[in-house]
C-alpha cells in the first residue's frame, strides 16, 4: 500500500515550538517513527511537509495521479480556515484521515472547528505523535 502523510504549517518545528503541547520529539523523530512503521507494515509511506497552502493542494492533487492509496493529513492551522485544502481533499477519491497531535476539542475555541474534517473519512486527535501510527493502521486495515 502507498500512503502519503501530509504535514502543514509549523509541524516541521516539532521539538522546538510549544513543547508543553507537542512534546520534545523533533520532526526528524516523527519521520523516523513513520519510516519504521512503513517497514514493519511493508508499505510505502511518503511524508510531505509545507508551510504553504498551495504546495499542500498541489501535493494532494498529485496524489491522485501517483498511485497513492490513502492520505494522512495534519493540516495544522489550515484545519480551521482552508476551504481550498478541504476542496482538494474532497476531489481525490481515496481514504483520508485528518490527525492532530493535541486534543483540539480542549484547546482555544477557534481550534475546535475543522473545515477539512468533512472531506476526510476520520479524524484522530489527542494521541500525540502516536496518532500518526493510528491513522496509518486505519488506512492499512481499510485499504
Amino acid at each position: 500500500m502507498k500512503i502519503l502523510v501530509i504535514n502543514g504549517p509549523n509541524i516541521n518545528f516539532l521539538g522546538i515550538r510549544e513543547k508543553e503541547l507537542y512534546g520534545d520529539c523533533d520532526y526528524d523523530g516523527l519521520l523516523q517513527m513513520i519510516a519504521k512503521k512503513g517497514e514493519e507494515e511493508h508499505c510505502r509511506i511518503e511524508v510531505f511537509q509545507s508551510n504553504h497552502e498551495g504546495a499542500i493542494i498541489d501535493r494532494i492533487q498529485d496524489a491522485y495521479f501517483d498511485g497513492t492509496e490513502g492520505i494522512v493529513i495534519n493540516p495544522g492551522a489550515f484545519t480551521h480556515y482552508s476551504y481550498a485544502i478541504r476542496d482538494a481533499l474532497a476531489s481525490v477519491q481515496m481514504p483520508k484521515i485528518e490527525i492532530h497531535i493535541t486534543d483540539i476539542t480542549k484547546r482555544e475555541e477557534f481550534r475546535r472547528h475543522s473545515v477539512t474534517k468533512d472531506a476526510c473519512d476520520a479524524q484522530i486527535y489527542g494521541q500525540g505523535l502516536k496518532g500518526y501510527l493510528t491513522a496509518i493502521d486505519e488506512l492499512i486495515k481499510n485499504g
